[in-house]
């Protein structure tokens, strides 16, 4: 009887182990994304050359940016800060290739990877999926 408590209190303070890293990803909300982007309108054309950003609203947690990263590669990002409760200031706001949040913290992400700049955090910009047809992006999760 020794042995099976001894092996329960052994597998209790494995399984109770803190992962902070896992507990603090958890702010953003798994909503339904599913973004069709035609390259051939004015507002989505700019997406046909590398680096250019555009941001689309009403999708994901604060919108969602979508990034051409090359060679018809393209990456869409959710447009809040993953890495605390969402408010109003947790809108990533754009300045060229990079990210920042308005919060106090002002977290700064790279629209090409995805990671933080500067201060290493413990989330990254919380990515979606990407498929190209002729000139359509469908972003999606």
């Amino acid at each position: 009887m020794k042995k099976i408590a001894f092996i329960f209190s052994l597998f209790l303070l494995i399984s109770c182990g803190d992962d902070d890293r896992i507990n603090n990803c958890n702010f953003l909300v798994d909503v339904g994304v599913n973004a069709s982007i035609n390259l051939n309108l004015p507002e989505y054309s700019q997406l046909m050359f590398t680096s250019n950003i555009v941001y689309i609203a009403n999708q994901g947690n604060a919108g969602i940016y979508v990034t051409n990263v090359g060679n018809n590669n393209y990456r869409a990002w959710d447009a809040a800060d993953p890495n605390h409760v969402q408010q109003n200031c947790s809108l990533l706001q754009r300045d060229g290739i990079e990210v920042t949040c308005s919060c106090a913290d002002e977290n700064k992400f790279n629209l090409f990877t995805g990671q933080s700049l500067g201060t290493q955090l413990p989330c990254g910009l919380k990515e979606y999926r990407v498929t190209v047809s002729g000139n359509t992006i469908v972003v999606s999760n």
